[in-house]
């Protein structure tokens, strides 16, 4: 029986350390370790890496910290469209789900797709139809109406601009989320979840719910689940690069993360980061932004919960 290994994300950018008071960084922290540890007791008790990494994206989810399920930011309608992916590194199957309204976790919607359809992505209304069919739950508008994603809507629409969440011009830090995992039969598996940019128009989609952009698990390899500029991480298909580096040119996985993210990305212009966990368990946080909501556990050791820099 091997050990298990587990990290999250609440997504990576500009941090502006003098905008967050002490108490909010301790809420993102706590809201981090919660995430890291609802993992764990599944893993603790022989779970599947998938059912752990799925729990541990559920609990962002229902978190207004993180952009992603109840605090998922505005597009230029003023609603909410989420998308989310999840992949098993055992199996090679995977489901996502982009551009849903009022469904209160995308990332179940993204595994039951996954598990009991023909299909590995389904998007807008006949997403909603077949979460419908499974009596997956949703919620009415007000329960996504978090008064901070409001305000930060009226200022990018008045000012016509699309606010990245780690662009400069916003001065709160809402983020993507995501979960790696490895469990103790050497399973791994990655789920990404997020609410998109603020005031994005014209359905556009990101990286979160392709697989292999920013989504990627095998068990011969690694899981990542990514975060930040999407278009970049469209083009450089950076979750399935990661892996390809690895079994393609045997780099480790932290080699491999750093040509891509410190390297290739910088080169195209794309700023994010990722959480990465390989075949024996390694784990690793990279980002080449100011920061990035962070924490990660292996069996047998502390919780380890990062913000800004080492």
């Amino acid at each position: 029986m091997q050990k298990f290994a587990i990290a999250v994300h609440g997504g990576a950018g500009t941090i502006f350390g003098s905008l967050d008071t002490a108490a909010l960084e301790a809420d993102y922290k706590m809201a981090l370790q919660d995430a890291i540890l609802s993992a764990e007791s599944i893993l603790r008790k022989d779970g599947s890496a998938l059912e752990a990494v799925e729990h541990a994206v559920r609990t962002l989810e229902d978190n207004p910290l993180f952009n992603a399920g109840k605090g998922s930011v505005f597009t230029h309608e003023g609603r909410h469209e989420m998308d989310a992916s999840i992949m098993d590194g055992h199996t090679l199957k995977a489901g996502a789900v982009s551009g849903v309204t009022n469904i209160r976790n995308p990332i179940i919607l993204a595994r039951s797709i996954m598990e009991n359809s023909e299909h590995v992505f389904l998007s807008g209304s006949g997403a909603a139809d077949f979460a419908r069919q499974l009596n997956l739950e949703f919620m009415p508008d007000a329960y996504f109406l978090v008064p901070m994603r409001y305000e930060q809507f009226l200022k990018a629409k008045a000012s016509d601009s699309i606010i990245l969440d780690h662009a400069r011009q916003s001065t709160k830090k809402f983020g993507t989320v995501g979960a790696v995992a490895r469990d103790r039969h050497g399973h791994l598996a990655a789920a990404t979840s997020t609410g998109g940019m603020t005031n994005k128009k014209h359905g556009r989609i990101g990286d979160t719910p392709l697989i292999g952009a920013g989504t990627y698990a095998n068990n011969a390899t690694c899981a990542v689940s990514c975060t930040g500029h999407g278009e970049y991480f469209i083009r450089a298909v950076v979750a399935y690069d990661i892996s390809c580096l690895i079994e393609y040119k045997g780099l480790s996985l932290k080699e491999a993360c750093e040509k891509v993210v410190q390297d290739k990305l910088i080169r195209l212009g794309g700023q994010g980061g990722l959480i990465a966990v390989d075949a024996e368990g390694n784990l690793e946080m990279c980002f080449n932004t100011e920061g990035m909501y962070r924490a990660s556990k292996r069996e047998d050791e502390r919780i380890y919960i990062g913000i800004f820099k080492d």
